[in-house]
């Protein structure tokens, strides 16, 4: 959840101040205070890692990634907002965690965490729309996994984290253009795949956005 003072992650709300605080906090030798900032963030570290394909990895991936974070405080910009800095850490950590790891294992965690994360369908809901609904969200998570680890990745972002373009730039580590550009180009193959689903009227962005097929 949002607001215009800061992020409630974990319980709290954490403004650019409060980081700042705990941070130089933890440089005079606080350590133990570094453990504000993984409560706050250890939730949405999480689902980055799963959105970039940790599967089952994922929670020690979130862990190096915090243990890195708190090695390369000495060098963190003072007054910069520190989750997208970390959540960039995160998707590095997973990259490079899953160029190592058996693919199987990566997707299976993915699906897995994405189907938990999916809002429920009330229990008097007519069973048959819950059929429809369930099969759709398999659908979309197929195509997902069909797509290439970039454009994964910014989908899983924009959509399924919620952020705005100038954080999936952030925490991607990529020009703006290149997100809008990759973006683009993965919701047009999206509605490609979903298009060619039994049953499947109309799928996300069919026909694509505007914009460039380029990927920046």
């Amino acid at each position: 959840m949002r607001t215009r003072e800061g992020t409630l992650e974990g319980g709290r709300i954490l403004t650019v101040a409060d980081e700042s605080a705990v941070i130089t906090r933890v440089r005079s030798g606080e350590r133990e205070a570094y453990a504000e900032l993984v409560r706050a963030y250890t939730g949405i570290a999480l689902r980055v890692a799963v959105a970039c394909g940790a599967g089952a990895d994922a929670e020690d991936v979130v862990q190096s990634a915090f243990i890195k974070a708190y090695l390369s405080l000495g060098g963190f910009k003072d007054g910069a907002p520190f989750r997208p800095w970390l959540l960039r850490i995160v998707a590095n950590e997973t990259r490079n965690t899953v160029r190592s790891a058996v693919r199987l294992r990566a997707v299976a965690g993915r699906e897995a965490a994405l189907s938990r994360g999916e809002p429920l369908i009330p229990e008097s809901a007519d069973p048959a729309v819950a059929a429809v609904e369930e099969e759709r969200s398999a659908e979309l998570r197929a195509a997902l996994d069909e797509l290439s680890d970039d454009h994964r990745e910014v989908v899983a972002c924009r959509y399924l984290l919620e952020m705005s373009e100038a954080e999936t730039a952030q925490v991607l580590g990529w020009p703006p253009g290149t997100v809008k550009s990759r973006l683009s180009r993965a919701l047009k193959l999206m509605g490609g795949l979903l298009a060619t689903a039994p049953g499947w009227e109309s799928g996300p962005e069919k026909g694509g956005r505007g914009g460039g097929d380029g990927d920046g």
